[in-house]
């Protein structure tokens, strides 16, 4: 599948209040359609959004829900969702959800309506990090407002927190098994949940490093994912984990994972030192012996994770790469192997099989052993790409600081 970049709409669906209406730009013009997705504020004076012509009319503050009017001729279109990140899109048929430090977004392809679902709501955090379905609900996991379940027919939200059972209320990814447990990645450890009984607090396991004697490599458990035999994969901030049949291994640095950090000193581009403003990075840098390098790097960190077809896991580090595991050997791609950023931010496998790398430079596609580089002059609305779904019809939802682009496949 080939996909074309050549035309470009954008639509302003802005969470932020500095933000407000929809717009769509056409081959010349541009023209107002639709307002965006927060309460109207009386007091708050209109601005003057990024990408629109010079001299052009003030922008309206944006509502919580409304119509958008995209051109369908166009190949891509930009949404723009205010000064946010977009942490996560999860695809639900002809609906797309927009998970960002904002609240989650609705946005039905079908009706070009959306609708922004936040504290407002009943989450208790506005920052999301999961969008996903959990049986007959959706699963938000945020941070500092722990796991939240929408009921579509109700639109109303129950909510799991550390009186439930969560191990934090920071919640960074949900998963259900085939043997119908259900997992929860926070930053205090994981939970599992037997049979996936939420409502049932004697059901609910929290698993740490001191809990697993080590077999859990770190507490904050970033990503989730089922292997072909049915064990669970996790990524961590200290390296990856796996739970097989009751026991727990983990693999760091030292076992494989991750690029050395003479294999991409010359590549990354994130110069600060994340330690001199952050006692936990302080200390994490302190526990990893890394403490000799002065830049954004931490090849034990993972950031993304996805397990493939073939019971692959692949693992996206802070710094180090991408890393293959495939339960005996890894390999590392970097820079040098075509990437187009060592800090990877999102891995994704579309219904084809096909790996997608979302890094701080750039989306690459796995071609083989080669990548395919996509970046904002393909289309792209940031470099910087955290998140990413595909839909039925092999439309491409990316996401980034800012905004999403939605790239139609041609």
């Amino acid at each position: 599948m080939t996909f074309s970049f050549r035309a470009a709409g954008l639509l302003v669906i802005g969470l932020g209040a500095a933000l407000a209406a929809s717009y769509q730009l056409g081959r010349s013009n541009a023209a107002a359609n639709a307002a965006a997705l927060e309460t109207p504020s009386p007091a708050a004076t209109a601005v003057q959004p990024a990408g629109l012509p010079a001299g052009h009319a003030p922008v309206p503050e944006p509502q919580r829900e409304g119509k958008l009017a995209p051109d369908a001729s166009q190949k891509f279109t930009h949404f723009r969702v205010g000064n946010k990140n977009v942490k996560r899109i999860y695809v639900d048929g002809d609906v797309v959800w927009v998970g960002t430090s904002g609240g989650a977004v609705r946005y039905d392809t079908r009706t070009d309506e959306y609708k922004l679902f936040d504290v407002k709501s009943g989450l208790l955090s506005n920052g999301v990090f999961h969008v996903g379905r959990l049986d007959q609900r959706l699963a938000v996991g945020t941070y500092g407002g722990g796991l939240a379940l929408l009921d579509p027919r109700t639109e109303k939200f129950q909510t799991y927190n550390i009186p439930e059972g969560l191990g934090d209320a920071f919640v960074y990814d949900v998963l259900k098994t085939k043997a119908g447990d259900v997992w929860v990645a926070t930053w205090s450890g994981v939970n599992r949940i037997k049979g996936g009984k939420l409502d049932d607090r004697s059901q609910w396991e929290l698993h740490t490093v001191a809990s697993t004697q080590g077999g859990l490599p770190n507490d904050w458990v970033y990503g989730l994912a089922e292997g072909k035999d049915g064990e669970v994969w996790l990524g961590t901030e200290g390296g990856l984990a796996r739970y097989k049949q009751g026991r727990w291994e983990s693999w760091n640095h030292a076992r494989g994972l991750g690029a050395a950090y003479d294999r991409v000193k010359n590549d990354i581009e994130y110069k600060t030192d994340p330690s001199k403003v952050s006692q936990h990075h302080a200390r994490q840098k302190q526990e990893m012996g890394l403490q000799g390098i002065e830049v954004a790097y931490n090849p034990n960190y993972i950031v993304s994770m996805v397990v493939d077809r073939q019971g692959v896991v692949w693992a996206g580090t802070w710094g180090g790469g991408l890393s293959r595991f495939d339960g005996k050997d890894w390999r590392q791609y970097t820079v040098a192997e075509g990437l187009p950023g060592n800090h990877v931010f999102m891995l994704h496998i579309d219904p084809k099989g096909v790996l997608w790398v979302g890094t701080n430079n750039g989306l690459a596609r796995m071609e083989g052993e080669s990548f395919k580089v996509l970046t904002i002059a393909d289309g792209l609305f940031n470099n910087a790409v955290f998140s990413m779904a595909t839909a039925r019809d092999g439309t491409l939802w990316v996401g980034s600081f800012g905004g999403v682009a939605r790239i139609k496949p041609s």
